[in-house]
């Protein structure tokens, strides 16, 4: 190193480190290399699943997922709460199954099509292949059995009979 350079190197530092001196903390945490996050799951648009957030993830306490109908297509992404009942935090529905078209999920496929049915609000894009929606309402006890409960009951009970008398 000449001379000079020596010099410049000097100078240099000291216009670096009377700046990082002037930065606030934020601004200083900021420029660390450390400082900044890895992107969160969803947010670029490139995974294999569109996420459909229908309760918020401070509601749980830990999670689980598992495959509903074929294989890979739609999985729930269970989430356990403090008093111990399991409730659905999110869905994971394939890309093949579902696309956007104005940043609404519509989907492919027919078991897709049931899901988003099931749901109060359409899923609405907030950032990558990440939707909200509202789940389904919740019915208070007294007003159980609802009228569609009491159908489905006749019905599987039916579809137990024929099976019993073949």
């Amino acid at each position: 190193m000449t001379e000079k350079q020596k010099k410049a190197a000097k100078k240099n530092i000291k216009k670096a480190q009377q700046k990082w001196k002037s930065l606030s903390s934020r601004a200083k945490a900021r420029r660390q290399p450390e400082g900044r996050a890895r992107a969160k799951p969803g947010t670029k648009g490139q995974g294999d699943y569109y996420r459909v957030v229908v309760r918020s993830k401070n509601e749980f306490t830990s999670f689980r997922n598992h495959d509903v109908g074929d294989k890979g297509h739609i999985q729930r992404l269970a989430g356990r709460r403090k008093s111990g009942n399991w409730d659905t935090q999110a869905w994971l529905i394939q890309k093949d199954d579902a696309k956007v078209i104005d940043g609404t999920l519509v989907s492919k496929t027919k078991d897709v099509k049931d899901l988003l049915s099931n749901l109060r609000t359409k899923p609405i894009q907030v950032k990558g292949d990440i939707f909200e929606a509202k789940s389904r309402k919740n019915v208070p006890e007294k007003d159980k059995p609802t009228p569609a409960q009491q159908r489905a009951r006749r019905e599987n009970i039916k579809k137990a009979q024929k099976a019993r008398w073949k």
